[in-house]
């Protein structure tokens, strides 16, 4: 008898920082480097599917900091749409 349920662990919290870290990353080179604001946006938007905190804690639960750290990301990524649309 196995106990793959008690003995199994949830990896699921380090490939969303890793996922995360990597697409900011790469919005970052667009953004700067490349000098593609609307690659940069997407994948600055594209992060977002990565939480890089605990998900299984609620919005309500989270602590400020973690709130205001997704608020900016979510404003980034709009200004960015917003500035790409609006620009041209």
């Amino acid at each position: 008898m196995t106990q793959t349920s008690e003995t199994q662990k949830d990896h699921s919290g380090k490939w969303n920082r890793i996922g995360y870290g990597l697409l900011v990353l790469l919005s970052a080179y667009f953004l700067f480097i490349s000098k593609d604001l609307s690659s940069a946006a997407a994948n600055l938007g594209i992060a977002l599917v990565f939480d890089p905190f605990d998900q299984k804690v609620t919005w309500a639960k989270r602590p400020l900091w973690q709130r205001a750290w997704l608020l900016i990301h979510v404003s980034l990524v709009l200004l960015g749409f917003g500035f790409m649309i609006f620009s041209s």
